[in-house]
């Protein structure tokens, strides 16, 4: 019989690269079609002009992307789940996340490129000045996402379990890192899986537990997942990803700016400020996404495994590290021991059984 967690990750390995690749083709369909052309042309005719004709633009070529990767998405996203029995959500919440998730989308998109092109239009070195508002925007969005994305999704409580919420307390003093609060959240009504996390800056930063994860472990497992994620912030881990980042966005618009125009013209595009250039942009950053995965997940392990050494100094208990590493696997059906390749483009972790090892050896 087949190993449920190898034929699940398998098929999500496989939905992955087809996913990427069907996204790359839809955005040269678009281009090369002269969709973009006509979409921008039938528009004008609107007599829309302006941030408007950006907005209605952006809207209409986001709705056709998400309808023709619907069948990816809803297996992916539903039936995949639900086949493995790792999800119970019924198809009207997951109707309704996908359109609170558009609709995020959206407005985020929508900032980013109305900015893009002001930006355009007012400076030379536009490439530059792009790049930190995004880098700004994506930090600011950081923060903000404790209070005003998750509770779109999950709801919010603060964790009931007095005697572990105080063990966390002690754990963020221990590892000098201060906390807003404690959380658990609704998990278990869309997933099966488990997951905790250390989210938020400044003033926002906190706890969340997924009761999923606080109703199955035991304290001293929750300490050691805790104990890592409070390990990143304290390795800095966050920062350097912030800076990470931020050099790969000033990298890419840089790459957009020196080579646009060669890409223009094979488009029957005029000039990176029509709009129907849009897609154009968009392809950038899907193959520059694709280049730098392996890059990305390379340099997240390096942090992951850092973390994990961290942790286990703090809570000098490996036997509930890697009980927790075991439980996690087995409720989230994760590949243990993927082949080397696989690790290499789609792990941003390190597989369990080497995180397992590795605490053994501590």
């Amino acid at each position: 019989m087949a190993d449920p967690a190898k034929s699940y990750s398998q098929q999500k390995y496989f939905l992955s690269i087809i996913d990427t690749f069907y996204g790359i083709a839809l955005i040269l369909l678009f281009l090369g079609t002269g969709l973009c052309l006509f979409l921008e042309d039938f528009i004008r005719s609107l007599g829309l002009s302006g941030y408007l004709a950006t907005s209605v633009f952006l809207l209409i070529i986001l709705f056709i992307y998400y309808f023709l990767s619907l069948p990816f998405n809803f297996y992916a996203g539903y039936t995949l789940e639900h086949k493995f029995n790792l999800s119970k959500q019924k198809i009207s919440s997951w109707w309704l996340d996908q359109f609170k998730s558009g609709v995020l989308a959206y407005i985020i998109l929508l900032v980013l490129i109305l900015c893009f092109y002001w930006i355009l239009v007012k400076f030379d070195q536009w490439w530059l000045v792009v790049s930190v508002f995004w880098i700004v925007f994506s930090v600011l969005l950081a923060k903000l996402t404790p209070v005003l994305i998750i509770p779109l999704f999950f709801k919010y409580k603060k964790l009931e379990d007095e005697v572990l919420r105080q063990r966390i307390f002690d754990l963020a003093q221990k590892m000098q890192v201060k906390l807003l609060d404690v959380f658990e959240i609704d998990f278990s009504k869309k997933t099966l899986k488990a997951n905790a996390a250390f989210t938020g800056m400044g003033k926002t930063k906190r706890v969340i537990l997924a009761d999923t994860l606080k109703d199955k472990y035991t304290h001293e497992e929750v300490e050691a997942i805790l104990a890592h994620e409070f390990a990143h912030f304290q390795r800095k881990h966050i920062l350097k990803l912030i800076i990470i980042n931020s050099l790969l966005t000033l990298g890419l618009f840089y790459l957009i700016f020196k080579t646009n125009s060669y890409f223009l013209g094979a488009f029957k595009l005029n000039s990176l400020g029509q709009l129907a250039s849009l897609p154009l942009v968009f392809l950038y950053f899907m193959l520059f996404g694709v280049f730098l995965q392996p890059l990305e997940a390379y340099v997240s392990r390096r942090f992951e495994r850092e973390a994990d050494a961290l942790a286990l100094k703090t809570t000098r208990n490996k036997e509930a590290f890697v009980s927790l590493m075991d439980k996690l696997a087995s409720q989230n059906l994760a590949d243990r021991n993927p082949h080397p390749l696989i690790k290499f483009f789609f792990f941003d972790h390190p597989p369990i059984d080497e995180r397992i090892k590795a605490a053994k050896s501590y």
